[in-house]
């Protein structure tokens, strides 16, 4: 493994990139492929740390995966939500999607289940997930009676129900849910309580439960109901590009003044994070959007004041941008970050003075106002997005160095070639 890795500052970008398979159509088309009846084949699929811990958990419970690395495909052969083990274990690693979502599915089938994960997942809360499957009728709880994982479940089949799930840490509690629900022996109404984080990833989870032949009554992210006793679908499903990864390439752009197209996006992507472009858009960037690519062109940039709610993994990218604007930028919304794989607001905070930012914490998110710009070596947290988004600072500053490049396998393993290929610099 390479400890650490210099950017090396160029001109202006101009290009285009085609990202990797998105991480969260990803796992939740192996999710539902898992449990439908027949065999899927999901086309353009990512491969990373991420997807790798849930196609293993998911054949510790039978399922049949192949994987095609030269087309990007996957096939798996669907359990029809039939599946069972004497205390099976399931490895996370970091995987929040695969923990939430893993843990939901393991209450369906028949048996014991332990999912555990690397250090930091065990901090990465999981309660309020718990208590809802509980309503459900499932037999679940947290080896450390601490509401964080390892989590074990003993399994006979969701009963189903009423259930209430805090919308204010995690959208993939209330996801993970869902996916589920069809296979509750009753109907399952969900109740989100309080305010509902990133609802533009719970929307993009019924859009595939419904692909896959699920049906699902929903009232605006606040109250879902899914008839029981139903099955998913075997079909063939494309994958659209990460947005989140696309991020950095459109804010390449910003920072050097250049002009990136990100191919297999548009503005009616499933992934909400495409609304990144409209934050540089209110920085001062042109973009315009194809049937098939969006395209972002840097000009002048301004500070901001933006509610990051419903694209927070893209904050970290804002805030590299950030430092190249006129003004201070509030980003708010986003308490929840503190919860992911690093606290992506403190951490984040610290290592942005570091390149010569004043920045005042919020609870709910930060103000960076601008500085000096100066060499740093960026401590990443093991938490890939901050390794990829402040590695654009190097884009224009020299000594700007990323360390631990490799935690960025979680979602993009080639994420520093990719980088080096479009500025020129490979």
């Amino acid at each position: 493994m390479v400890p650490e890795i210099e950017i090396t500052p160029c001109g202006p970008i101009t290009g285009s990139i085609r990202p990797p398979g998105s991480k969260s159509l990803t796992n939740r088309a192996l999710i539902i492929a898992a449990l439908a009846e027949g065999t899927s084949t999901l086309t353009g699929a990512l491969e990373s740390e991420d997807t790798e811990v849930m196609i293993d958990s998911l054949r510790r419970i039978g399922v049949a995966i192949e994987h095609d690395a030269v087309k990007h495909t996957l096939t798996v052969h669907g359990n029809g939500g039939k599946f069972g083990g004497d205390h099976v274990e399931m490895f996370i690693a970091n995987s929040g999607t695969s923990m939430r979502f893993l843990t939901a599915l393991a209450t369906l089938g028949q048996g014991s289940f332990r999912l555990d994960g690397i250090a930091r997942m065990r901090e990465r809360p999981i309660g309020d997930l718990i208590e809802a499957l509980k309503q459900l009728g499932a037999d679940i709880r947290t080896e450390q009676d601490n509401a964080c994982p390892p989590v074990l479940v003993n399994a006979q089949g969701l009963p189903g129900g009423q259930a209430k799930i805090a919308g204010n840490i995690s959208s993939q509690y209330l996801s993970g849910l869902l996916m589920a629900a069809p296979y509750a022996r009753r109907d399952v109404e969900l109740e989100v309580d309080g305010e509902l984080v990133s609802q533009p990833y719970v929307r993009m989870t019924t859009h595939i439960m419904r692909d896959f032949g699920a049906s699902v009554e929903e009232n605006d992210c606040r109250r879902f109901v899914i008839p029981g006793q139903q099955t998913y679908q075997a079909r063939e499903y494309a994958i659209e590009p990460d947005a989140s990864a696309a991020s950095y390439f459109w804010g390449a752009a910003a920072v050097t003044g250049g002009k990136v197209t990100v191919a297999g996006l548009s503005r009616d992507a499933l992934q909400g994070d495409v609304g990144f472009c409209e934050a540089l858009a209110q920085m001062g960037c042109q973009v315009d959007y194809a049937a098939d690519s969006i395209t972002v062109t840097g000009q002048p940039l301004q500070g901001i004041e933006i509610d990051m709610g419903e694209i927070s993994d893209t904050v970290q990218t804002l805030a590299a941008v950030a430092l190249f604007a006129a003004g201070p930028t509030k980003i708010t919304g986003v308490a929840h970050n503190r919860h992911k794989e690093t606290d992506r607001i403190g951490d984040l905070a610290c290592e942005l003075r570091k390149l010569g930012a004043t920045v005042e914490e919020l609870p709910d998110g930060l103000v960076i106002t601008p500085g000096t710009l100066q060499p740093a070596k960026i401590e990443t947290y093991n938490d890939h997005r901050m390794a990829m988004s402040l590695a654009l600072v190097g884009l224009q500053q020299p000594g700007v160095v990323i360390l631990n490049p490799s935690c960025t396998s979680k979602t993009y393993p080639h994420f520093f070639e990719d980088l080096a290929k479009i500025c020129g610099t490979s």
